[in-house]
């Protein structure tokens, strides 16, 4: 027995029993009208701003630097889905004017989420489509207490995809070792 459009199945319909009409079973559309205050996501388009977490955010700065014929680009604050952009951004601008021997200082980053790492993967592989390097200062101890991206990179297992060097001189170093992954 075919429903009539409306009707609920297996009867009539009674008052109060309409069931909405979604003939393709899609999803729901979103929201478009502005929530009331402190109900609900925000109509802002701005998903990345709402799926950061709520905690006090520490603003990112990237300063560059030339040590030995490397661009060291210092890294300070949180690298996470709001702020990675500016990091992939800075090792592409570095990369656009001809420089390929990057060193990302991280010591001073307090946390790193899956878009940063995606980041420095990514930035890895761009250097090496270029015949360049890069290597990471994440030191042992550092950013309070140890190098959160350290810790990270440990257990998503792709540690040892960087050279990663303690400190600023030795990653300038072409002599020196990085540390064992």
């Amino acid at each position: 027995m075919e429903c009539a459009p409306g009707q609920p199945r297996g009867g009539t319909q009674t008052s109060g029993s309409r069931i909405p009409r979604n003939p393709r079973n899609e999803r729901p559309s979103r929201v478009t009208k502005p929530s009331p205050p402190g109900h609900g996501l925000p109509a802002a388009t701005n998903h990345a701003a709402w799926l950061a977490p709520e905690r006090s955010r520490k603003p990112l700065s990237v300063a560059e630097s030339e040590q030995s014929g490397w661009t060291v680009l210092h890294i300070r604050g949180e690298l996470d889905l709001v702020t990675s952009p500016a990091v992939r951004q800075s090792v592409h601008d570095a990369v656009a004017v001809g420089r390929h021997d990057v060193v990302l200082d991280l010591s001073e980053v307090f946390f790193c989420d899956s878009s940063g790492v995606g980041v420095l993967i990514a930035s890895r592989r761009l250097m090496r489509s270029c015949g360049g390097r890069l290597r990471l200062i994440l030191p042992a101890r550092g950013a309070e207490d140890g190098s959160h991206v350290n810790r990270v990179l440990a257990a998503l297992g792709v540690r040892r995809l960087f050279e990663v060097y303690p400190d600023w001189d030795s990653a300038v170093d072409d002599a020196a070792q990085p540390l064992s992954a």
